[in-house]
């Protein structure tokens, strides 16, 4: 049987946050405790008192230029002291399931063959926990063997970081405070669309006609019926009818970078 380790110095805590004094305060006080390490990295171009809030809770900050959440991850995978990192954005929480499962886990040392841990999360949107449409489980590889860790930094969005060992699953839930006004669900999938199509340009794809009716089909479908969106109701149906639209829009997008060339 493995030796308790020193869960405190075991394991670290990294942050990307961008404007989010709203969020980082209760993010912070859901791993206070389970870590000495926590990294906060902080995007240059922030405005408000994101930075302030996180020194206050104890957290180290760096104040970095934006470089894409990949190549900020891996940022954090460099400064980060302990041998695990646990990513958690700061609109997220750890439930206290989940506080515990890590802390007993680090506490003990994890197997020597395991890179990462996959988290199950919860996404809020407008107070509702959702079912289905891909929101639930939504497992999530953020608990990771920091040497054995790293991200591809050519992915905009979605990243998933690449692991030179095994993954296992944890059963304790992150929380996550997906959105909570209509403005922000717009926003961000209009980002959201704009960093697919980037991707899509730079690996030479490019729109075609049947894309404006066939991907926000596909999606919609894959939303609503294959991934359970229904079981959410009304709320699911106009979710999954937002997603479908956002391929319209990410289409459209990428038909505009297609004109730049010819100008």
């Amino acid at each position: 049987m493995m030796s308790p380790v020193d869960q405190h110095s075991l394991l670290s805590i990294a942050i990307i946050a961008r404007d989010e004094e709203r969020y980082i305060a209760g993010c912070l006080r859901s791993v206070a405790g389970l870590s000495s390490d926590i990294l906060v990295i902080v995007d240059d171009q922030t405005r408000d008192a994101t930075a302030t809030i996180a020194q206050a809770h104890g957290a180290r900050v760096l104040i970095e230029r934006w470089r894409g959440f990949s190549a900020q991850r891996n940022l954090a995978l460099q400064r980060c002291r302990g041998e695990w990192v646990l990513f958690i954005d700061a609109d997220e929480r750890l439930t206290p399931a989940l506080f515990v499962e890590i802390a007993t886990l680090m506490h003990v040392g994890p197997p020597a063959d395991i890179a990462g841990y996959r988290i199950p999360r919860y996404n809020l949107f407008f107070g509702q926990r959702l079912r289905g449409g891909g929101w639930y489980p939504d497992f999530q590889l953020r608990l990771l063997r920091r040497d054995a860790a790293t991200y591809d930094e050519h992915v905009a969005v979605h990243e998933v970081a690449s692991l030179q060992g095994a993954v296992a699953l944890l059963s304790g839930h992150l929380l996550h405070l997906n959105i909570e006004r209509l403005d922000e669900l717009w926003q961000k999938q209009a980002r959201y669309a704009f960093a697919e199509a980037m991707m899509l340009y730079r690996a030479g794809r490019r729109m075609r006609l049947r894309n404006l009716i066939g991907a926000p089909a596909r999606e919609f479908w894959r939303r609503y019926v294959q991934l359970g969106g229904w079981r959410d109701g009304g709320l699911g149906l106009f979710l999954c009818a937002t997603l479908a639209w956002h391929e319209v829009v990410k289409f459209t997008m990428l038909y505009g970078l297609q004109q730049r060339e010819s100008t």
